[in-house]
This record gives structure tokens, sequence and C-alpha cells, in this order.
């Protein structure tokens, strides 16, 4: 038994291709149980090419492993109807939290399709269609959208959500606790007072890291790259530096008034156990 560790979490898993994938994926669920988050999530693939398998998993993480689960919810290229659908699945199913999402397109794809373009939209049609209902998550990006054209616009983007009926936000990955208390300090002083809990993301491998970052707009500080490049292909020293590194970035989160911490672990257990226990 992992001991518990006192600080409020959640953790974000995403619906895997292979029956042994899935496996893993619960086994790791049940490690993670032990800190009693507040919730798990589970992403939703590129204009929905996920939906069952997303479905699937969150119900079998709230019924089963008995943690609330939030589906991740996207707009583009889905239909009301289908969206319908699928909160209404949710609902009957006794799920009370979303992750609303604009999404990403699907590969090829050039525009958004669908009725629904933008995360706004989707936070509304979900409050018109079930009230009060579900707890709200929507996406916030301290270092701004990678489409967006400046931080100011990213910044409107992020007050239309919250003022469209969401309960609390989530942050994009970051490296640099300043851009996120920035980010906060800016969202207030538009007269925005809903929680914004920053998203975690463990350092367990730095050339996927490096990819992933590149294309969604996460920032990894040059010293931070030049340590990790010097580990080569080890990767106890690089867990190790990267537990170091974002364990002292969560004390300075939380000391600093994060509610929270959201966890992305990639359906691993111990990257996140790991910084937790240095919490």
């Amino acid at each position: 038994m992992t001991k518990q560790i006192n600080v409020p979490v959640s953790f974000e898993f995403f619906p895997t291709k292979t029956e042994a994938g899935h496996e893993k994926l619960i086994a790791a669920a049940h490690v993670l149980a032990e800190q009693q988050p507040e919730f798990f999530s589970v992403t939703y693939g590129a204009g929905g090419s996920t939906r069952d398998r997303t479905m699937n998993t969150v119900l079998q993480l709230d019924q089963q492993v008995k943690i609330p689960t939030a589906p991740h919810l996207s707009c583009v290229g889905d239909s009301k109807d289908d969206l319908r659908q699928l909160l209404n699945q949710y609902q009957e199913s006794g799920i009370r939290r979303i992750v609303a999402l604009r999404g990403d397109l699907p590969s090829g794809m050039g525009r958004a399709s669908g009725e629904l373009r933008y995360a706004n939209e989707l936070v509304e049609f979900i409050r018109e269609e079930t009230g009060s209902h579900f707890t709200i998550e929507v996406a916030a990006y301290p270092e701004a959208h990678p489409q967006a054209r400046n931080f100011e616009d990213d910044l409107k983007n992020f007050v239309r959500k919250a003022n469209a009926g969401a309960d609390s936000a989530i942050t994009q990955y970051f490296f640099n606790a300043d851009c996120y208390f920035h980010f906060v300090d800016r969202v207030r002083k538009a007269g925005v007072e809903l929680p914004i809990v920053p998203g975690i993301m463990p350092i367990t491998n730095y050339s996927s890291l490096s990819r992933f970052s590149d294309a969604c707009g996460a920032e990894i500080p040059r010293w931070i790259r030049k340590q990790l490049e010097s580990y080569g292909d080890d990767t106890r020293s690089i867990a190790a530096f990267g537990t170091e590194v974002i364990s002292d970035m969560c004390q300075r989160l939380l000391a600093g008034g994060a509610p929270s911490l959201h966890f992305y672990t990639l359906n691993q257990a111990e990257p996140s156990l790991a910084i937790l226990r240095n919490l």
C-alpha cells in the first residue's frame, strides 16, 4: 500500500488501443486511487477518434476503481446530436464532471467541422442541455495556446470560456512557475475567480517530451533541456533529475496558492508518485 500524500490531486489517463495497454492503465489507476484524488480524467482523441474507448475507460474507472472520473469532451467534428447523446449517456451513468475542450483537428482536416467551433460554445451547450448536473473543467494556457495570435487574444478566449459557465480550469503543463502566476494574476484582473489548477507533466523521457512540448507550445527552459541532453540514454538519471525539478516547481506552486495539482500520468503511476512523495 502506497502512503497517501496530503496534497489535493487529480490524474489524467488516455484510452489505449490494446488490451495489454488497458490493463496497465487500470493497474496504474488502482495505485493512484490510494492517493484519494479528487477525480480522474480521460482524454478524447482528435475529432472524437477515441469516443468509445474514452467512454469505456471513464465508466470502468468510475464504477470499478471507484474514483469519480471526468471524460474529456470536444466539439470539433461532432454534431449537437452526437454531443447530446454522449451527455445523456454520461448523465445516466452517474458521471458528474466533464473536461470541455475545443479539441484537436484530425490529421488532414484543414478547418474545424461540427456545429460548435469553440470551447466556450461547448460549455454553453452543456449548460443548456444539462443545467448544473456537471462540474465543467476547461483548459488554460499559461504560455498561450500554440494557435493563438497573441497572449491577449488567448486571455480573452479563456475569459469567454469561464463566463460561459465553467467551474474550474486545468492548465497545459509548463516548466516555469512564473508563467502560471502571471496567467492567474491576469485572469483575476479580468474579473474571473474560478480555480485554476496547474497541469503537471513528470519528466521521464527527454526525446518524446521535447517533441510533444514543441507541438503543444510548452516551453522547456534551456537549462533543463541542456541537463536532460547531457544524460543521453541514462533513463534513471533523467527520471531522478525530472522528479527533483518538477517537485521543486510543485512546492512553489502550492506555496503560491495553487488549489491542487493535476498530473498528466501517461498511464503510469510511479512518476507522479515520486513527485508526490517529495511534497
